[in-house]
């Protein structure tokens, strides 16, 4: 029961990772043509770019007051987050279940 648990939620991080591939950019096109100073600081390749994807996550997106930017800025934080958990949870499954093969 905790594999199945635990392969749900790898369907769960593979759906936040759709999500994320869909908002992330448009919000960095957003940024390109609405901040241009903004989306320079985070750098060329931005999209994978640990400084702009800490950026995202910590919410400092929040500080460029623009409401349509922060509509897309959202769902691609809560979707990298929602990813990140899902594999972080579905790890520790599978390491209870490894370990402890009486309650697997």
């Amino acid at each position: 029961m905790i594999l199945f648990i635990a392969l749900c939620l790898i369907g769960i991080a593979i759906a936040g990772f759709c999500a994320f591939l869909i908002f992330w950019p448009l919000s960095l096109v957003h940024l390109r043509d609405r901040h241009p100073q903004i989306h320079q600081s985070l750098g060329e390749a931005a999209f994978f770019s640990p400084n702009a994807l800490y950026w995202l996550l910590s919410m400092r997106y929040r500080q460029v007051g623009d409401a349509a930017f922060t509509g897309l800025a959202t769902p691609a934080a809560l979707a990298l987050w929602t990813t990140l958990g899902a594999l972080v949870f579905s790890g520790l499954m599978w390491l209870w279940a490894a370990f402890f093969p009486e309650y697997g």
